[in-house]
């Protein structure tokens, strides 16, 4: 993947979807024909070294697995105690398979979208910090699931591993400093998308 640049955006935050559309990241492009609809999530073996707070439960069978390049959003602004504080709004994100083919995006949710539309929201279950330079690896449960059918219909648990990037931003943060002020923080990870085996054989991956 290309390398990623730090954008960052000033000015109060009106509306979060005004924000997100006039603010966008910064990500690696997409090999040739990678928009194309029909390109699919690769498909890859359990990964290793997830702790075992992330794994799946054991009736979840290993479905597909994607690259993500983008940003994880973060705005200064006051907290409910008085205090001020950056606050991520959201990551925003292109997802790529093993052949380095545009197959989605990832956004406000958190939300992956494939590119034959459908689409899986989620909530998070666990996380856990393996590098202290990067977000966290997260274990999130499905929540809703877009009209669409396709790819991503059926996903009940999604995982984010292998993070690099994506923190926080360490400047001050405060009443005089920064206040509304909006940034784009660069991070790549790995997604791998779960489903819910009734019968067939499972790919379990962790769990118990």
């Amino acid at each position: 993947m290309n390398h990623l640049m730090r954008t960052v955006c000033v000015g109060p935050l009106v509306a979060l979807l005004g924000l997100l559309a006039g603010c966008s990241a910064t990500t690696g492009q997409p090999e040739e024909g990678a928009g194309e609809a029909q390109a699919g999530l690769s498909i890859d073996e359990c990964p290793a070294g997830v702790p075992a707070s992330l794994a799946p439960p054991a009736t979840e069978s290993l479905k597909s697995k994607v690259s993500a390049v983008g940003v994880q959003m973060y705005i200064c602004n006051a907290k409910l105690d008085g205090t001020y504080a950056w606050t991520l709004l959201a990551p925003q994100a292109n997802l790529f398979n093993d052949e380095g083919k545009l197959v989605g995006t990832h956004f406000i949710g958190p939300t992956w979208q494939s590119n034959d539309g459908s689409s899986v929201a989620g909530v998070k279950v666990a996380g856990a910090t393996v590098d202290a330079s990067a977000v966290p690896w997260l274990l999130v449960k499905a929540v809703s699931h877009g009209t669409e059918e396709g790819r991503l219909s059926d996903v009940s648990y999604v995982q984010r591993l292998s993070t690099v990037g994506g923190l926080a931003p360490t400047d001050v943060c405060d009443a005089t400093h920064n206040l509304g002020t909006v940034v784009q923080s660069p991070y790549s990870a790995d997604y791998f998308f779960y489903e819910t085996k009734t019968h067939g054989k499972v790919k379990q991956c962790g769990g118990s």
